[in-house]
């Protein structure tokens, strides 16, 4: 199934921006934003008063393949692939633009769309041609040329030699959609902890675990916790919740048309359902909560993502389905639109995602025996479990999103050594740390990861080093993003025990001082 671009949609094609003289006419750039089509027919360009048919227009498809356009359309079979992602640059042979604002309009056809019309504007602007620009290759800009030319500008640059920067042992190539500007690498050291035995659904057995840091006392620390977790039976894990999330948001004239949208998106769903997911084989819409304010209708998309974190997945699924929502809504009209409203609060902290999930919806708990915890931390359960409620006060007179001790040290260092988003890290440390001291006299100790975003495959999972940690945690290959995420929250359980204990006995300056003095 394949959606139908609104005329507003339809705007989001052109590269705002990419307008330009050229020695024989005028240039700019059309980007695939909507779904891989088949370019059929080309009809004009119209730039001002200037209308140019397809003789006098070339494509270039990128890689130096420029052909004219009248030729690549009627001579390819069924019409020109036109893949998501990809561009195509117009250049025209007309009169040269003055500098100023230019309508311009491309009127066309696409398989399966059939009509479209683009209709935008954009300036000419003289650019400074003296400015300073990092070297790259339109051909093949992770060739070994083309960063041995970014490390020499580099170097001439800054005025220093590097000699770490440039040694890596993996094939540039493999960073394409991962790193622009190739130049060198970060050399992260990897401490292991564990091995930490999970009771989880989803991950059963001992984890040799990887932490990139660079912070001493980090890795010694999830040790320790590790180490008396695995004395009391290990750690239970368990996955409770699954949603990645975008938030588009529409504008009305006044509330009672945003509140009257919200209702007919509640009773469309179904018919919103097969639109969003027409563009995955992976992503499934669980549902969309509606919120209203003002004249804005917030509409928050939650799917499901296979293996992947999926940011990149639902945001072209909801940009499918609110396409196929302003080609059908019928009651008042939707003055703006946007596909993102902050609202999703990707790389942010917030307290819907502490509430609703975002990601991986994740508990670990376990139960530590009275006699290892004294033996092994110096610390009592009653102690363990006081000193966490003088701390649940802390935490929220500081407004923190987080109860416990450290989340994001572990988390951090896992997700560096696994390819992950590292700026997921700012919802992923929200965290809700509870203890009690059983009846037995032990401590139950377990945290919730409420926004928990992991993935085992895209992304960064695959890259060299990354992805031999993954196998080092047997997470890669289908089906492993919930053992991978029981793991980390088993890890973060370790180290809110270990650093809580070391805070309560005062070993916490005295083991800094120990193991991570680096001055």
């Amino acid at each position: 199934m394949i959606f139908t671009p609104s005329p507003m949609l339809l705007k989001l094609l052109y590269t705002r921006g990419s307008l330009r003289n050229t020695p024989n006419g005028i240039a700019f750039s059309i980007k695939n934003r909507l779904d891989t089509v088949r370019f059929t027919r080309l009809d004009y360009v119209q730039i001002g008063e200037q209308r140019v048919v397809p003789e006098n227009i070339a494509l270039d498809l990128g890689d130096g393949d420029i052909r004219p356009a009248h030729d690549v359309l009627s001579r390819t079979p069924g019409g020109l692939e036109f893949p998501v992602g990809h561009s195509i640059t117009f250049h025209l042979t007309a009169n040269a633009l003055p500098e100023g604002i230019h309508p311009i309009r491309v009127q066309f056809a696409a398989d399966p769309f059939g009509e479209l019309l683009v209709e935008v504007e954009d300036a000419i602007v003289t650019q400074p041609d003296n400015r300073t620009r990092i070297p790259r290759q339109s051909q093949d800009d992770y060739s070994e040329a083309a960063i041995q030319a970014r490390q020499r500008f580099a170097e001439e640059f800054s005025g220093q030699e590097f000699k770490h920067l440039k040694h890596y042992s993996f094939d540039a190539h493999t960073l394409q959609g991962n790193c622009e500007h190739f130049t060198g690498v970060a050399q992260i050291p990897i401490g292991l902890a564990g091995p930490l035995r999970v009771n989880g659904e989803f991950a059963q057995g001992d984890f040799l675990i990887p932490m990139a840091t660079t912070e001493g006392t980090l890795v010694a620390s999830y040790n320790r916790g590790i180490q008396v977790l695995n004395l009391c039976g290990g750690v239970k894990c368990t996955v409770i919740g699954d949603a990645m999330q975008r938030a588009p948001v529409f504008v009305f004239d006044d509330a009672r048309g945003a509140r009257d949208f919200g209702r007919w998106v509640a009773d469309t769903i179904d018919q919103i359902r097969p639109e969003a997911e027409s563009t995955s084989s992976v992503a499934k819409l669980q549902y969309i909560d509606t919120y209203l304010a003002n004249k804005f209708a917030y509409l928050r998309f939650n799917f499901s993502t296979g293996d992947a974190a999926g940011q990149n997945m639902v945001g072209r699924a909801t940009f499918a389905a609110c396409s196929w929502i302003l080609e059908h809504y019928k009651g008042a009209p939707i003055r703006h639109f946007y596909l993102e409203s902050n609202f999703a609060t990707d790389k942010k902290a917030s307290q819907i995602n502490v509430m609703r999930t975002r990601g991986k919806r994740v508990v670990a708990e376990a139960v530590v025996k009275r006699e290892v915890l004294q033996q092994r931390m110096r610390v009592t359960p009653e102690q363990l479990a006081y000193h966490g409620q003088v701390s649940n006060v802390g935490a929220f007179l500081s407004g923190a999103n987080n109860n416990g001790a450290h989340s994001a040290n572990g988390i951090t260092a896992l997700f560096i050594a696994t390819g992950q988003d590292v700026a997921n890290v700012s919802e992923s440390s929200a965290g809700v740390l509870y203890s009690e001291v059983t009846k037995e006299g032990d401590l139950y100790l377990s945290i919730t990861i409420p926004s928990l975003i992991v993935a085992t495959h895209g992304g960064g999972t695959g890259l060299a080093t990354q992805n031999e940690c993954l196998r080092m945690l047997g997470c890669v290959g289908r089906g492993t993003v919930n053992k991978f995420a029981e793991i980390v929250a088993g890890v973060v359980l370790a180290g809110e025990l270990s650093l809580g204990s070391a805070i309560s006995s005062s070993d916490w300056v005295s083991s800094h001082e120990q193991y991570g003095r680096n001055r």
